[in-house]
């Protein structure tokens, strides 16, 4: 079984799969259609959540997300970084701030959740600081795999400036966060190898499998839905997602063919 300790060469995701990535219109019309319904989720307790953007992209791009949550009682933030442009100076010490400002405000832990790069962020942090973290989220983010394994590897050192085999930084990123940890991954991802989104199954940690495309997560039903159910449960009380029922039919079993 693949897990997130072995890093062996992974291929990115197929052409196919990466034309496939214009059905996130798609995803988004059916959140706006299923909004009601997505009500229905479980309601959290008010605990803050900061919501990190993937590579180039920028607070606007998770706002459905935040605004979902919001309404869900949850006391949400964007990262307030500008685009993402990878941890360019001041960009760590701006996370962690800000990590430590809403701490120190509410007084309580804080749930991270990333999309993509976004989401090697949220394992930084809680593995750096894990007394204030609660929970950390994954959407489509690679961190089981060498950068090579993604459509975005040229992008990010472009962008970055910096090497995307960053050894430095996997060594917090690669291993699980000592907090509940989720990673939400789509076997159709155009961007991101499905494979090299896998974590380490445990007591506090899980995959959960959704039909989506990488551009899409932030605003997919079905991945709306799983970060509420998620971020609902009581701090302490962590469980694994709960696909019985209706819920199996779609979201599939994340460890099926491993």
């Amino acid at each position: 079984m693949t897990t997130a300790a072995s890093h062996a060469a992974v291929a990115p995701p197929s052409r196919v799969l990466q034309y496939a990535e214009f059905r996130a219109a798609w995803e988004l019309g059916a959140t706006l259609s299923l909004w009601p319904l997505l009500k229905l989720a479980p309601r959290g307790d008010g605990h803050p959540v900061i919501v990190f953007p993937g590579l180039g992209a920028t607070d606007w791009s998770t706002r459905l997300l935040r605004r979902y949550l919001r309404g869900r009682g949850y006391d949400t933030h964007g990262w307030g970084l500008g685009r993402n442009l990878g941890p360019r100076m001041g960009v760590e010490a701006g996370m962690l701030g800000l990590l430590e400002e809403l701490h120190a405000h509410s007084g309580r832990k804080i749930s991270l959740i990333g999309w993509s790069l976004g989401g090697a962020y949220a394992r930084m942090l809680a593995s750096r600081r894990p007394e204030f973290v609660r929970s950390v989220i994954t959407l489509g983010s690679p961190f089981a795999a060498g950068p090579q394994s993604t459509h975005a590897w040229r992008i990010y050192e472009g962008l970055s400036g910096q090497n995307a085999d960053d050894n430095v930084r996997m060594k917090y990123v690669r291993p699980t966060p000592p907090v509940p940890t989720t990673s939400i991954f789509s076997r159709s991802d155009g961007v991101v190898a499905w494979r090299g989104s896998l974590e380490t199954p445990g007591p506090t940690t899980e995959n959960v499998e959704v039909f989506a495309s990488h551009i899409g997560l932030g605003a997919n039903p079905t991945v709306l839905y799983a970060v509420a159910d998620r971020l609902s449960q009581p701090e302490g009380e962590w469980k694994p997602f709960n696909r019985n029922s209706i819920k199996a039919l779609v979201y599939p079993n994340p460890h099926r063919g491993l």
